[in-house]
């Protein structure tokens, strides 16, 4: 069994930011020949690593640390206003959780969100393998929260379980109900799950402070920031 200390890790050369468009990244990525358990798994996400299917990851840049690994704190969290609303606007939902696998309603709805909200991006066009390799492969204790409108899957949100909290890997929904806010909703719904199980952290990946599309993160507080090895208040960091 693999252990931080036994862990090899590599990083790739330069390539385009995906999130950056005038700059170069580099990101490591641990070896994929290791066993990573939920134990190992949860210790890597406090150091600020990311799973994509069955790769643990983080940016590596020479020049550059806008990626910033952020956690919202759980027990002291009350939503504002506006996330009250997203839950009343969604009280008819039905949420259920799910082992992570693939089923044709899922792919559809990924392949949906992807044509109409991120044509411009990396994961464009989607397919079958791709929503295989970046949500149920490598799956360790991970979940979909199925988000249903009258047994309409309209919203798919893709969470890991670790030791200190819920990992928030990534959502989709149905393009034509945008003005429902299925993304927060599925954080307000992540969130009081982890505190239903008693645990402490949802992580939520990254947050960079020049990317627009990263702004709902820090409407969530308490949040955290990973800076220097340590976890304070993101304003600290």
């Amino acid at each position: 069994m693999s252990s931080l200390r036994t862990l090899v890790f590599f990083a790739t050369p330069p390539h385009h930011c995906s999130y950056l468009p005038d700059r170069q990244a580099t990101t490591m990525f641990v070896d994929p020949r290791a066993t990573i358990d939920k134990r190992l798994y949860s210790q890597l996400t406090a150091l600020g690593f990311r799973r994509s299917g069955s790769h643990y990851y983080r940016p590596h840049c020479e020049n550059c640390n806008a990626c910033i690994p952020v956690r919202l704190k759980v027990e002291p969290f009350e939503p504002d206003r506006g996330q009250r609303r997203v839950m009343v606007r969604n009280e008819d939902l039905t949420c259920t959780l799910t082992p992570a696998a693939f089923t044709e309603d899922g792919y559809r709805l990924y392949a949906r969100y992807i044509e109409q909200r991120h044509r411009d991006g990396d994961m464009y066009p989607p397919s079958r393998e791709q929503f295989l390799s970046f949500l149920v492969e490598g799956a360790t204790d991970s979940w979909f929260l199925e988000m249903r409108l009258d047994d309409r899957l309209v919203g798919l949100a893709a969470v890991d379980v670790l030791d200190d909290g819920l990992s928030a890997i990534y959502t989709v929904f149905d393009p034509d109900l945008e003005k429902r806010s299925l993304g927060t909703f599925a954080v307000l719904w992540q969130i009081e799950e982890a505190r239903r199980r008693g645990l402490p952290h949802l992580y939520l990946g990254y947050w960079i402070r020049e990317c627009r599309k990263m702004n709902y993160k820090t409407r969530f507080r308490p949040i955290e920031a990973l800076k220097d090895g340590h976890w304070r208040p993101l304003k600290e960091a």
